[in-house]
């Protein structure tokens, strides 16, 4: 019988690599040059959010919403969910049509068993960045109902760039503030002036300013107070009078007076004592709040 020399360690590590590379298959989830699409699936002053399909996968979505600071996230939407914790590399891949272009790794994403993967907004940038230049932002990650395979799901930068400009030019127009920021507002007038003070002015044109753009919200309660400075009479009727104010400030800009309710509450529950003037023109006060249906059904 033939003597076979024996492996070296070398030889031994390379033949296992070798088995297990050709073991192990990569699974390769891709829109092609066919079905690649970006759509503007939302596009309002309040939010935008652009779409890319990945056929037999599933879907992702940056999506930046009204608010103080810029802000972005991707979501990325999985048809079989992470089945146990996981991280996947992310590398920028040229396409197949530049192949003297080199591939390198741009992050990573934690993976959580049964939820969709999601990044924030520095690495969501970086991504629609590489997509701009024409490469190929892709996700590796060892496959938790195989461990023989590899998944690599690809966002594809064919038919990109028009819709991206759309999106830009969406996030440009955010509101500069968001739900969060108005939902309960306080409105104080000038000493000795039935006129808001300049800031509560500012913050009164904000809120009629997301009135117009934000269908849904279910109530605008507008509550009026007063110092306990004369009659208790006159006191309530004033109340009522700056209440129905701002009411009027709100339909003038197209906000439908049925949406709005109002509350004269006189010089009832003051939050200061009234013993000084600081204290009473903190008394003296319009309370805006914002209502949003609780999408509970009873």
């Amino acid at each position: 019988m033939k003597n076979w020399p024996m492996l070296t360690a070398a030889a031994a590590s390379v033949l296992l690599a070798t088995s297990q590379a050709n073991a192990n298959a990569v699974r390769h989830y891709s829109a092609d040059l066919d079905s690649s699409s970006w759509q503007l699936s939302e596009a309002s002053r309040l939010e935008c959010a652009l779409e890319h399909e990945i056929p037999r996968y599933g879907k992702v979505r940056f999506q930046s919403e009204a608010s103080k600071e810029l802000n972005l996230r991707m979501k990325m939407d999985m048809k079989k969910l992470p089945d146990s914790y996981d991280v996947s590399a992310i590398e920028s891949v040229p396409p197949r049509w530049r192949p003297g272009q080199a591939s390198y790794q741009i992050g990573s994403m934690q993976l959580y068993k049964q939820f969709n993967g999601e990044l924030q907004k520095q690495l969501a940038w970086t991504l629609l960045s590489e997509l701009e230049k024409g490469r190929y932002p892709t996700f590796f990650y060892d496959d938790w109902y195989n461990n023989r395979d590899q998944v690599a799901v690809s966002l594809s930068s064919v038919n990109f760039r028009s819709k991206y400009d759309d999106f830009l030019s969406c996030v440009n127009a955010l509101l500069p503030f968001s739900f969060e920021d108005i939902a309960y507002t306080v409105l104080n007038h000038e000493d000795g002036s039935e006129k808001l003070t300049i800031s509560s002015q500012r913050k009164l044109k904000q809120i009629s300013d997301y009135l117009k753009v934000d269908n849904d919200l279910e109530l605008v309660l507008v509550d009026a107070y007063t110092d306990s400075l004369g009659a208790r009479g006159p006191n309530q009727e004033l109340t009522e009078e700056r209440a129905k104010e701002i009411q009027a400030f709100f339909v003038e800009r197209g906000i439908t007076a049925d949406r709005i309710k109002t509350v004269g509450h006189g010089e009832d529950r003051p939050i200061k004592s009234n013993e000084n003037e600081i204290n009473r023109q903190l008394n003296r006060r319009v309370i805006v709040q914002l209502a949003k249906p609780s999408g509970i059904e009873l």
